[in-house]
């Protein structure tokens, strides 16, 4: 019943409506492969449309790739496992994803960490000692963190609690 309400567009109307897709911000292949697969156009035209898309530079997965990167780690406060298991999601290369990570400084990455741990610690409240690095592990692997990572840091930082 869905799939009857969708409008479907010629390749030129849906060349002009994904490239301002793709200039609005960064997108990867799959996003936009996705798109055109709902504006109902078949496999060739899609494929031929992406690969115009690359040569006219308005889709590029490394660009795509550092942007995510940057953006999940200081806005969400993303760990490298959750980042990594998104980029996989979007079908990126593991080439980009190791690229991408690389643009992660650790000081910065064990500081978010250090940060994230202590003001979840802080919120638990009426929760003793173990229980509470508990949960707060919990809540930082949850975040993408590796886990040895997260339970070294409780320990050096937070051993009283």
């Amino acid at each position: 019943m869905l799939e009857q309400n969708k409008k479907k567009y010629t390749p030129t109307q849906a060349k002009s409506l994904i490239a301002k897709y793709c200039a609005y911000q960064e997108r990867c292949h799959q996003e936009v492969r996705d798109k055109l697969y709902n504006y109902g156009l078949i496999p060739d035209d899609v494929e031929l449309l992406i690969y115009e898309l690359i040569q006219q530079d308005f889709i590029n997965e490394e660009r795509f790739t550092l942007a995510f990167v940057r953006g999940k780690f200081a806005y969400k406060k993303w760990g490298k496992n959750k980042i990594v298991q998104e980029l996989k999601k979007r079908k990126i290369s593991d080439y980009c994803i190791k690229k991408g990570l690389n643009e992660i400084d650790m000081d910065k990455y064990d500081e978010m960490l250090v940060d994230l741990l202590t003001k979840k610690i802080h919120s638990l409240r009426g929760i003793k000692g173990y229980q509470k690095n508990y949960k707060a592990a919990q809540f930082a692997i949850g975040k993408g963190y590796e886990s040895d990572m997260v339970w070294s840091t409780i320990k050096l930082h937070f051993p009283e609690i």
